[in-house]
């Protein structure tokens, strides 16, 4: 690794670990974490990005993570499958589940999964996200991240561009700056007063602009916890919470085969993305063993879980979810 690529890494997990700090506290995070939070709309979140059931996320975290070659808590998981599928909010109360789950993410398995499936699930779409807009700032890409798992990148981001223009036009770190104030307002007048009690968020990202530190340059602070590389260096991936927010932000739902089959404009959508790749896919707007096979056939050809299941890195490898 060159100079240049290793301070963009650092970069990376600077950002990465803001964002962290946020839901943990800490900036390396904790992938056996699990939390219930009353008026959460995603319930039971796990993990070093909290991800959500709700979202159905966590259920391709954990069948990834249980078919993966050597997952110690495989066997104790695989039995929840079925009802991580089905979203089943009793889960949220299910303390033997919990208590595995926090066991798992001491096992180097599931740390690996989970520094994969986060990098693809969120990271590749801020690297998106930020092209889109034409960003490429390292504190740029923090708050982008940040908004994309925290949740509504979409929505904010468009009314900012609605009331001050591109960052084209008024400049990068003019248009940041105004982002900011505007998220910082919309959650502080939510609805939901979980996502009120989340405005620091916003006054870290503020004091980091005071500071001008639009490069993350390290060390520096972060809610009174230090970033420095001696922290960061052969750190895992840093990841955050969803919060219930993805409700906000058009989602693609889970595909996978289910009885009866799933079927729809999404199942469409999929269909014709997978046969511009020239896949011998049907595309009769049905999600039926023809085309499960040949989405395993393109999450082979992508490196991803060939589990047939296409969730958020999934579409994301086909282009489809939002930039």
């Amino acid at each position: 690794m060159n100079d240049r690529e290793r301070l963009l890494d650092l970069q990376k997990s600077a950002a990465q670990a803001i964002v962290n700090i946020f839901e943990t506290g800490s900036a390396l995070g904790e992938y056996g974490q699990v939390t219930i939070l009353r008026g959460d709309t995603g319930h039971l979140t796990y993990g070093r990005a909290q991800t959500t059931l709700a979202s159905g996320n966590l259920f391709i975290l954990i069948n990834t993570y249980v078919h993966a070659l050597g997952a110690r808590y495989a066997q104790e998981l695989t039995t929840y499958l079925d009802r991580l599928a089905d979203k089943d909010q009793n889960l949220d109360h299910d303390f033997q589940l919990h208590d595995v789950l926090r066991k798992a993410g001491s096992d180097p398995v599931m740390i690996e999964t989970q520094n994969k499936f986060f990098d693809s699930v969120y990271w590749v779409p801020t690297l998106r996200s930020a092209d889109y807009i034409n960003v490429a700032k390292a504190l740029s890409l923090a708050v982008v991240f940040d908004s994309r798992i925290h949740g509504s990148w979409h929505s904010v981001r468009d009314r900012t561009i609605e009331q001050v223009g591109k960052p084209d036009e008024i400049g990068e770190q003019e248009w940041i700056s105004c982002y900011i104030r505007m998220r910082r307002d919309w959650l502080a007048s939510h609805r939901n007063r979980l996502l009120r009690q989340t405005v620091y968020r916003m006054d870290a990202f503020q004091e980091l602009i005071r500071m001008s530190n639009w490069t993350l340059n390290m060390p520096f602070h972060c809610r009174g916890i230090l970033i420095d590389e001696n922290i960061l260096t052969g750190s895992p991936d840093a990841r955050a919470h969803e919060m219930g927010l993805d409700q906000v932000d058009r989602q693609r739902p889970v595909l996978r085969i289910k009885n009866p089959f799933m079927s729809g404009p999404d199942v469409m959508d999929l269909q014709r993305a997978l046969a511009d790749q020239n896949l011998d896919v049907i595309d009769d707007g049905v999600y039926g063993s023809n085309t499960q096979r040949v989405v395993m056939e393109w999450q082979r050809m992508a490196n991803l879980q060939s589990d047939g299941i296409v969730g958020p890195a999934t579409w994301a490898s086909l282009k489809l979810d939002n930039p």
